[in-house]
């Protein structure tokens, strides 16, 4: 029977598992931590029963992943929830951006820009099903709809600063800048308007959804998908070499490039080699969670049922802020993204007390405690907030790094995201899930399209190892669940 040896138990490590093992082979996944889930764990680690989200959290690009409906997580325990605002940007004087999750909707909230709004993002959000294949996954190949891809794609490719003069009101342009900042770069370099459409258009197809009972519902619902389909997962275990794996037909690796490089050495070709050892970091996350008595007393009314919140103020408080932490210095005013995950999941509650999710962007292995920072953020939009506060957590980039060596340097999102790694992945090749080693396969969010708990990473690199064993993969991603 044909193997497959998966080391790294994060969303991708276990869609690319279980993918493969729906395909018909033997598959084994390693994992360093005692339970599967990487970024998308839970925790109860400041009240018993108050669930916080490690790292992922919010997830409107997995709502709709062809490799999570294809592997019918709603089967398997998954079940998505939606707040009643998807987002929400204040400003100081009391107003905000507000994003729902229609695109008429959302228009209506920005008043004089609602026409500009609704002209950027209709016609991709209507075809998004038909654009999600194309958009993630490798962007160096012939896409299926090339005249849809580039309607989508033209605006993607500017500036995040530029294409927010599209607005001329301050609310428009400081959601727009709180959605394009979830790229960690500054908003001024081109293709820094990608992720923002990406996720405005995928939140406004499915939604800014939340998994009931915590992020680890995602990746427990793969794990039983993985074992239902004959898998093994076995925890606990860190391969540090090559040769403490088993025998495989495949090895895909969850891993971000330089652990690679760790693990194979001089077994890699140089030329590979050389590209993961440059391979480029992004900014950190100081995250900070909360245990929040009656919630937190935002000033603008729609923050109160939002269950996402982007502290940062205006656009070019926000580009500041971005340019700062990228060139190494920390800002005075972060931008700092809030989750409310429990006005969707109230399971996640206990009794008047919630769990309020917080991170500020920080440089690259900052060392110093970002919670003051948050703090103030806070009370600057939600005053009297910090009489509410009942607990507290903060997750240094340091304590990122050290439960899970894909954030190195409190880097969550596995890698900068400049115009060559957006476009190629970790090195310059039409096969970016490639090692350069004959059946050995990269599969982390270092490779398109990049960080969240899509799947997708994994679902291309399993389609990558299905063709070198010659299998056909057309209907690998095949929709087997209906959409949430």
């Amino acid at each position: 029977m044909t193997s497959a040896v998966v080391v790294g138990g994060g969303p991708n490590g276990l869609a690319a598992a279980a993918l493969l093992a729906r395909a018909g082979l033997h598959v084994t996944l390693l994992e360093a931590a005692d339970e599967v889930g990487g970024g998308a764990r839970s925790h109860e680690a400041i009240l018993p029963g108050l669930v916080h989200d490690h790292c992922s959290a919010i997830h409107p690009m997995a709502v709709g992943s062809p490799a999570l409906r294809a592997l019918g997580l709603e089967r398997h325990g998954l079940r998505w929830l939606l707040p009643d605002i998807d987002c929400v940007h204040p400003l100081d004087d009391g107003s905000a951006g507000v994003l729902l999750r229609s695109v008429p909707g959302t228009a209506r909230m920005l008043g004089p820009d609602g026409n500009r709004y609704r002209a950027l993002l209709t016609t991709p959000v209507r075809h998004w099903d038909t654009l999600a294949r194309d958009v993630m996954g490798p962007l160096l190949r012939i896409p299926a709809h090339p005249l849809l891809l580039a309607r989508f794609g033209l605006p993607t490719a500017l500036p995040a600063s530029f294409l927010a003069r599209l607005f001329t009101t301050a609310r428009a342009r400081a959601l727009w800048a709180g959605v394009a900042a979830h790229a960690f770069r500054p908003l001024s370099h081109p293709f820094t308007s990608a992720i923002g459409l990406g996720i405005l258009t995928a939140g406004h197809t499915a939604g800014w959804a939340v998994a009931e009972g915590g992020s680890q519902s995602i990746t427990r619902s793969m794990e039983r998908v993985l074992r239902v389909q004959g898998g093994t997962v076995h925890t606990g275990v860190r391969v540090t070499d090559h040769r403490q794996l088993p025998p495989a037909d495949v090895t895909l690796l969850d891993l971000d490039p330089g652990q690679v490089v760790d693990l194979y050495g001089d077994r890699l070709p140089a030329r590979v080699r050389g590209a993961y050892r440059r391979f480029r970091r992004a900014p950190a996350v100081f995250k900070l969670d909360l245990a929040v008595e009656g919630g937190v007393p935002w000033t603008n009314e729609h923050a109160r049922r939002s269950g996402t919140v982007h502290l940062g103020g205006p656009l070019a408080e926000v580009a500041d802020a971005e340019q700062a932490v990228v060139a190494g210095r920390m800002p005075e005013r972060p931008f700092v993204l809030v989750g409310q995950q429990y006005l969707a999941d109230p399971s996640r509650s206990v009794g008047g007390v919630h769990p309020v999710y917080s991170y500020a962007h920080v440089p690259y292995g900052y060392d110093g405690d970002a919670t003051e920072a948050i703090l103030r953020q806070l009370e600057r939009f939600a005053p009297g907030v910090r009489d509410r506060i009942v607990g507290r957590r903060a997750t240094s980039p340091a304590r990122f790094a050290a439960a899970n060596p894909n954030f190195a340097g409190g880097d969550i999102i596995t890698g900068a995201r400049t115009t060559p790694e957006l476009l190629l992945g970790p090195r310059p090749t039409i096969e970016p899930y490639s090692t350069g080693l004959r059946g050995v396969f990269l599969c982390s969010a270092a490779t398109p399209p990049g960080p969240g708990a899509h799947g997708m990473c994994g679902a291309g690199a399993a389609a990558a190892a299905l063709r070198h064993l010659g299998v056909r993969t057309d209907s690998l991603m095949r929709l087997s669940a209906p959409r949430a």
